[in-house]
């Protein structure tokens, strides 16, 4: 019988709090919307739970503290492998009060992450690192209002971070099912990071999944599907049915040789 999913078969780390100013309009508005053992809590259950089982839960970190105090940064997270610390800003709780539950919920989530997410020994790269903390947040349905999920332009990249790396690893999530983030972490726990580690994930290039990803935007129903034979000349009939995309290829989205280069497999 496969083993239960109770919290008390998960490895909760003890949970500390350090605030230090009490009388800042940050701390009151942070304890007036949030049971600080509950959130974390719930955050280190969110992280669990995306990325692990209880046997295979990491469990070196035997303890978190959360520390709000005066800053210009918004949080961050630091410590030891046993022992780690989420700074988080009282001048920012101040100035989000009126979303103050759902923002300070969703950076716990994000820093929680960091807590416990693989990062292939020091070597990914920070937009990944990033972009799989705010994936967390995003499918904790915590996206703060100014994350929109827009067409990348094109000079934008896969691994810009944040948002803009979370709503990617999101569609992969989407598109080629439930576990695939999971799965990444996983490899990187143990490879050092290279762009293989996509291709073993995934089956193909993060640059391939890229290009898809930004067609995607344009061309919903594009998924992956057999190709015909290919053709020398630069058209984009030789599919089993024409990309949905209205009057042609929209200038701002994808060019034909972009596309030509992800559906014939390079």
């Amino acid at each position: 019988m496969p083993p239960t999913s109770s919290f008390d078969s998960w490895p909760i780390p003890e949970f500390s709090l350090r605030v230090d100013d009490l009388n800042h309009q940050g701390a009151r508005t942070f304890f007036a919307n949030i049971h600080p053992y509950d959130a974390l809590r719930h955050a280190v259950l969110r992280s669990f739970k995306t990325f692990y089982t209880p046997i295979t839960t990491p469990r070196k970190v035997k303890a978190i503290t959360l520390i709000l105090r005066v800053m210009e940064q918004l949080a961050y997270t630091t410590g030891s492998n046993s022992h780690k610390e989420i700074h988080l800003s009282l001048d920012w709780i101040e100035r989000n009060s009126q979303r103050a539950k759902d923002e300070i919920m969703g950076v716990l989530i994000h820093e929680v992450v960091h807590c416990y997410q693989y990062d292939a020994s020091g070597t990914c790269p920070s937009g990944l690192i990033e972009g799989i903390a705010d994936f967390v947040r995003l499918r904790a349905s915590l996206a703060p209002p100014h994350w929109k999920r827009t067409q990348p332009e094109p000079t934008e990249t896969w691994d810009a971070g944040y948002d803009k790396t979370a709503y990617f690893l999101d569609w992969i999530e989407t598109t080629y099912g439930s576990g695939k983030i999971r799965a990444l972490n996983a490899s990187l726990s143990t490879d050092k990071y290279g762009p293989e580690i996509f291709h073993k994930v995934f089956g193909r290039p993060v640059r391939q999944l890229w290009i898809l990803y930004r067609a995607s935007f344009s061309a919903p129903s594009l998924r992956d599907r057999p190709l015909k034979k290919r053709r020398p000349r630069r058209t984009v009939d030789w599919l089993d049915e024409p990309l949905p995309f209205p009057g042609g290829l929209p200038p701002s989205s994808l060019t034909l040789d972009e596309l030509n280069e992800y559906l014939h497999g390079c």
